[in-house]
């Protein structure tokens, strides 16, 4: 231990200087570190984060599959299908999308820059664990008793202000009018949403803080858990357009969305509440995920549609 402070340039230098040497002494009975993969942009991936790009894939991944962000999408593309205008959807949805992906990418920013600021806390970690814990156990619920009691959805007092952002989009006389009726209703759809993609984010960030990377390394990441978070978006649009369909979310879909993605986020929970160095296990991600899809999975056969009898 260590007692007193003088200043930066003695007391200071010197506690980097043990810093710096416990980090590298392995000690002579050690295992040698895995050897690093420069990834461009993302920096070093060493043998201690190995599974970082694997948790960026699969929470972007779930959290792509965002029953609030689909209502609002398949809603609006449904009333633009009537139209019969593959250019003015391409357009629109495309908007729609990028303003959705830079307003997250901000959200995430923000829970990133809160948590470096507290920086490397136990109980910031037990917090944000029992955070996800409280929004996975919801969202299961909501699969179980869909938006009755608490729910993470969008509320239903909301909507008509969606529908009518939506409508207004249709009646735009002009391209720039359609577009920027477009960014106003991705704006309010994902304050709307905020609550229901909380835990994602609020888990990705924590992990990016308890890795050893620069800012700039953490802000790539970000940026390429954004890039995942809109992929599923992008082909909902470009489906659209090429069928000009009008499928909107049944609530059976929806349901199924709230329950893998809060078996995810239960899991990571209780992993951060109980052991956070579990998550640079590259088995024990993949196993989270596979678990959170037989969930999934049993739960859709278990509700698929019966045939009546006789057909």
């Amino acid at each position: 231990m260590e007692v007193g402070w003088h200043d930066a340039a003695t007391t200071g230098a010197a506690l980097l200087k043990r810093l710096d040497a416990c980090r590298t002494d392995t000690g002579a009975s050690a295992a040698p570190e895995a050897a690093a993969v420069e990834v461009p942009l993302l920096g070093d991936i060493s043998g201690r984060a190995y599974s970082l790009p694997l948790v960026t894939l699969i929470l972007a991944g779930l959290d792509a599959f965002n029953p609030c962000a689909f209502f609002v999408l398949l809603f609006l593309l449904s009333l633009l299908s009537h139209q019969k205008d593959r250019v003015r959807m391409l357009g629109v949805g495309g908007v729609f999308i990028l303003t959705s992906g830079l307003m997250y990418f901000a959200f995430m920013a923000a829970w990133l820059n809160v948590f470096q600021l507290l920086g490397a806390l136990a109980w910031i970690t037990l917090a944000a664990g029992v955070l996800a814990i409280v929004v996975g156990l919801i969202n299961v619920k909501d699969f179980f008793a869909f938006e009755r009691g608490i729910t993470l959805s969008i509320p239903e007092s909301r909507k008509p202000d969606i529908y009518r952002r939506a409508r207004a989009i249709l009646q735009s006389g002009s391209v720039p009018a359609m577009l920027g009726a477009t960014v106003l209703l991705a704006v309010a759809a994902n304050f709307y949403e905020l609550l229901c993609t909380a835990g994602f984010p609020m888990v990705y960030t924590r992990i990016l803080t308890l890795n050893e990377l620069g800012a700039g390394a953490r802000y790539a990441w970000l940026a390429l858990y954004n890039l995942v978070y809109v992929l599923p978006l992008t082909a909902i649009v470009l489906a659209f357009v090429g069928t000009l369909g009008a499928h909107r979310l049944t609530e059976r879909e929806g349901r199924l969305l709230k329950l893998m993605s809060g078996a995810m986020m239960l899991e990571l929970g209780l992993v951060l509440v109980f052991a956070p160095g579990w998550l640079n296990s590259l088995p024990l991600t993949a196993a989270l995920l596979a678990a959170a899809v037989a969930v999934t999975a049993a739960a859709a056969w278990a509700t698929r549609p019966r045939q009546p009898a006789g057909h």
